[in-house]
């Protein structure tokens, strides 16, 4: 039995008509690595269940948040004059950032290969790649730093919002038109910085303080190319293919309101979150980055969750997710002064955030397992008799 039924009879009578629809057309996932995750996916066992690789990529990823989080805390690091990441970390970091983008592109093949294809394996595999954004984007800052360099923690925060609000926008897609576009950018990034990991590791963190042209240097290459990613390419897009349905008269939302109500919580979220940064008495993004980016990524992956289960259910998204109401209180309280301790209230609500967003996906998670008779990381049919 689930912990707490939060996915509602209607959505699971959705879920039984789900139908998996994606497009794909980057030219580097069609023509390099789906042929090369079609040859690896040939050596898996076929006892080995989808949803299990997936949870091993993930863990990669979170493995290489902790382990820089380790060497590099506060992400003074890669500054000048301060003791640097060792190299092998560096090839730790490239390798298993390369394991996870490659467990990530095989899962859906094994669950095809082994005729283990659900619903519930696409949940799970969007559900955490959504986690997964934030253990990317903090690993990925250590390579630059806070430096003179490098970037401040405020940009950081700011370029991480672009990343969410990128990975956000293919889930509003599909829940406007049906369809999953995959973003271009995904394999790009992922394919650059398992290499860049690798290159750091031979000539070190130094060769990213020299520019690249001029006085331009690498971490405004870095910047760059994530927001013009972003509002060039990844919303152009978006929009794009919304309003072709829409002439299509293929729109799932006839509504202005009810096709954008799934982006009033995230924006609630970054209200709050930025909020918090601008008015903290102790310039708390200052004192406690690498956990205020985890506490915003994580409370934004239990955001996006949500909206996941409506768009494959096939369900109306709800205006306001819960977990904003104590944010709002927890925000409140640090801006008029009520609480003085603003590090250890990021502590706790951080774990809060942490632990509620655990007990959603593990009550969901054994909430459809239930609903569709399966287990969730094993082929073998469970005896419910």
């Amino acid at each position: 039995m689930a912990l707490y039924e939060y996915v509602t009879k209607e959505q699971l009578a959705g879920f039984d008509r789900y139908k998996y629809s994606a497009v794909d057309t980057n030219p580097l996932s069609v023509y390099v690595m789906h042929p090369f995750w079609n040859f690896l996916v040939k050596f898996l066992p076929t006892w080995l269940a989808p949803n299990l690789i997936t949870f091993t990529g993930f863990m990669f990823l979170v493995l290489n948040f902790l382990m820089l989080a380790f060497w590099d805390f506060d992400f003074t690091a890669s500054s000048a004059g301060n003791q640097h990441v060792p190299s092998r970390v560096w090839v730790a970091a490239g390798i298993f950032n390369f394991l996870a983008y490659t467990l990530d592109g095989v899962d859906g093949k094994q669950a095809r290969r082994t005729n283990s294809s659900t619903p519930l394996g696409e949940l799970f595999d969007h559900g955490l790649d959504s986690w997964a954004c934030i253990f990317f984007v903090a690993t990925v800052y250590s390579i630059f730093g806070r430096g003179e360099s490098g970037v401040s923690v405020g940009v950081l925060y700011y370029i991480l919002w672009v990343v969410l609000f990128s990975f956000i926008l293919s889930h509003w897609e599909k829940y406007n038109t049906g369809i999953l576009f995959l973003p271009w950018g995904y394999d790009m990034s992922q394919v650059t910085i398992s290499l860049v990991y690798l290159v750091t590791a031979v000539v070190g963190v130094e060769t990213w303080y020299q520019p690249v042209i001029f006085t331009f240097l690498y971490r405004d290459l870095f910047t760059f190319m994530i927001i013009s990613c972003s509002f060039a390419v990844t919303l152009p897009m978006s929009l794009y293919n919304v309003w072709k349905a829409y002439r299509n008269n293929t729109l799932k939302h006839s509504s202005l309101y009810e096709a954008f109500l799934p982006f009033l919580s995230p924006i609630l979220l970054f209200v709050l979150s930025t909020t918090w940064v601008v008015f903290s008495p102790s310039n708390i993004l200052e004192l406690q980055p690498r956990i205020y980016y985890l506490m915003v990524g994580t409370a934004f992956a239990n955001v996006t969750c949500k909206l996941i289960v409506c768009q494959m259910s096939n369900t109306r998204c709800q205006p306001l997710t819960w977990l904003l109401l104590p944010m709002s209180l927890v925000v409140g309280s640090v801006v008029t002064g009520v609480v003085t301790n603003e590090t250890l209230l990021l502590y706790l609500w951080t774990a809060a955030v942490i632990l509620a967003h655990i007990h959603y996906g593990i009550s969901v998670v054994q909430q459809l397992s239930d609903h569709f008779n399966i287990f969730a990381f094993s082929l073998k049919k469970p005896n419910r008799d």
